[in-house]
């Protein structure tokens, strides 16, 4: 029975889809049967699995508005060992659309039940905002993992976050939780960024995943390839730490 989890984090630009594609790549690499949903109309996590955006028979859109089965919808992404569940600019119009949908916030819940029993790991890419697409994410998910930069800003994100957990927790998916919070784009050499790490610790306590993603030119360069930089340079430490987090999840799920 698949895991499903939500990468989620209300502030922007704080590397959701590269923990999405590259944990994606981590897993399937340590044998896992992998499923990496792109909720976001940007779509890239889609191209960066290997996936051509432009040239997607079906998506995610199609699921949602019940038009396609995600059997029907998920493609191979190239090379990466994991299926991918498209996203293209479609998606945004799917924000109008489902208002007027019954069960509109388990749209995406009820569909990935058909093909629970196919995957070990379901991982949802969300957009940066509480739309109803991420709701469809979190009604959906056993857990949420966040990733967060150690600095200040990040832990006012966080704030909110957790507050959007909760109510969706207490109204729509009494599963829901958070698995851990995943520090990313980590730099040891910057204070600032030690003395955030230790609050999160102190706060949150085993919440917070033991494996730290550092800041890595090679998982930056990787998404111009079409490809997790898991994939695209496995030696690289940033590649290195997301084969680590996959790890670290398998173990973590036990416990749940």
């Amino acid at each position: 029975m698949a895991k499903i989890f939500c990468i989620a984090n209300q502030k922007g630009g704080v590397g959701k889809t590269t923990t999405t594609v590259n944990l994606a790549a981590g897993l399937a690499k340590i044998g896992q049967r992998v499923l990496m949903v792109d909720l976001d109309p940007q779509g890239n996590a889609t191209m960066g699995s290997g996936v051509d955006k432009r040239q997607l028979a079906l998506s995610v859109y199609d699921v949602l508005l019940g038009s396609a089965s995600v059997r029907d919808a998920a493609v191979a992404g190239e090379q990466c060992g994991y299926r991918v569940l498209g996203a293209n600019r479609e998606l945004a119009g799917a924000e109008v659309e489902l208002v007027d949908l019954e069960n509109r916030e388990k749209r995406l819940k009820n569909a990935l039940a058909e093909v629970a029993q196919d995957y070990d790991f379901v991982l949802v890419d969300c957009p940066p905002s509480l739309s109803m697409l991420t709701l469809n994410g979190l009604c959906a998910a056993h857990g949420v993992i966040v990733p967060m930069q150690c600095e200040y800003f990040a832990l006012e994100g966080l704030t909110d976050l957790v507050n959007t957990i909760k109510q969706v927790h207490a109204n729509l998916n009494r599963d829901l939780q958070i698995i851990g919070l995943l520090r990313v784009m980590f730099d040891p050499r910057i204070t600032l960024q030690q003395q955030v790490s230790e609050q999160l610790k102190d706060h949150f306590g085993d919440k917070v995943f033991n494996t730290v993603i550092p800041r890595n030119v090679r998982l930056a360069e990787a998404p111009s390839y079409g490809l997790p930089g898991v994939v695209f340079d496995a030696s690289a430490k940033g590649s290195q730490a997301f084969v680590a987090f996959a790890h670290e999840m398998v173990e973590r799920i036990k416990t749940m």
